[in-house]
């Protein structure tokens, strides 16, 4: 029998009329067969073209299933005393690791407005470190969950990943090893309502456009409306909840791993609309990466398209993820005078942008 978790109840679903992104749909039921594949693997091109981002339904745990990992979730912030998250906070600077929790106010967001978000980061090796003893009798069902994530959903998008590449359908897969020394983990993150000053000082920027670090990320779609995407005509566009569905996006580690053919999407989170102020904003989601040890040079070239790396220069997974995890939010960032609202910083030599 499963160990008592407080429910935890979400924000209902906003009515504000908001510009929506388009984003495709993959019914992950149909992976299973090679026409099926054949045919997702479309779908997935065509996202990747035109948004950077797509759904899957049909993943295969139920709508029961996804509000229990959500009431574990939120006992790792309502659960655990604050002297306790300090015990187990991340050394996110000294190690270049998010394993632990990230406290409230860590990063800088804009004109001396820290972040209102915390989050906690279970490795899918539950071993790598000790947690927070009110979260413990919850480890069985997350370290269920990291492989259920892992092999059941992440496997198979990395199939089609593959086939849009037009590689052997293992091929990102055998870079994804569930018993691999790396950093792929599960976040629980809680967004907490911020002020009207700190509103109106970061223009309503709850989090900086930015890139992910690894290869895919998989988020359990939520209702409060906050997650912005870049489209491809250079317009923020909300993301839409749908219950039950996951949202993916790639990473910069995929885009160096195809030689720049999959690019990694920009995106970023933002004040709610007005229906939703006031609510927490509690996420989950899972962040892959290749086993550590994988150098990122590209798999792939394609005439026309510059891969960020060589052979001989692309960092490890190791080396890309402590640096981006030591640099983000804490270095100083410095503004293109190109272009307005893009600050920039260089790590291993590939310029990242952040985008206000």
């Amino acid at each position: 029998m499963n160990t008592y978790a407080p429910h935890y109840e979400p924000a209902p679903v906003t009515t504000a009329e908001l510009d929506w992104a388009d984003l495709p749909t993959v019914d992950l039921s149909l992976a299973s067969t090679v026409d099926g594949r054949v045919a997702l693997s479309r779908i997935v091109e065509q996202a990747m073209q035109e948004h950077g981002f797509f759904y899957v339904t049909n993943h295969g745990l139920d709508a029961d299933q996804n509000a229990r990992i959500f009431d574990i979730a939120d006992v790792a912030f309502s659960g655990v005393s604050p002297q306790d998250k300090e015990t187990y906070v991340a050394k996110m600077k000294e190690n270049g690791s998010y394993q632990g929790y990230k406290p409230r106010q860590y990063w800088h967001i804009d004109n001396g407005v820290r972040d209102q978000n915390e989050h906690y980061n279970v490795n899918r090796d539950i071993t790598r470190r000790e947690h927070p003893e009110a979260f413990r009798p919850f480890l069985p069902e997350v370290s269920a969950f990291t492989k259920y994530n892992h092999e059941q959903i992440l496997h198979p998008l990395l199939r089609l990943f593959a086939r849009v590449l037009g590689l052997p359908e293992e091929t990102l897969v055998q870079l994804h090893n569930y018993e691999a020394v790396g950093e792929t983990y599960v976040r629980f993150m809680k967004y907490y309502p911020r002020s009207e000053e700190e509103e109106q000082s970061t223009q309503q920027v709850w989090l900086k456009g930015h890139t992910d670090f690894g290869t895919v990320t998989i988020l359990w779609s939520q209702p409060v409306t906050a997650l912005q995407i870049l489209s491809r005509d250079n317009v923020w566009r909300f993301v839409k909840h749908v219950p039950n569905a996951l949202v993916i996006n790639a990473g910069d580690a995929l885009e160096f791993l195809s030689g720049g053919i999959l690019k990694a999407t920009i995106h970023r989170v933002v004040q709610p609309p007005p229906d939703q102020r006031g609510y927490t904003r509690l996420g989950v989601f899972y962040f892959a990466m290749t086993d550590d040890s994988v150098k990122l040079a590209p798999l792939i070239k394609r005439d026309g398209i510059q891969p960020r790396f060589t052979e001989e220069n692309a960092p490890t997974m190791a080396d890309w993820r402590t640096a981006r995890t030591r640099a983000y939010g804490q270095s100083v960032l410095k503004k293109n005078e190109a272009e307005k609202g893009v600050e920039e910083e260089v790590i291993n030599g590939v310029v990242v942008r952040h985008y206000n």
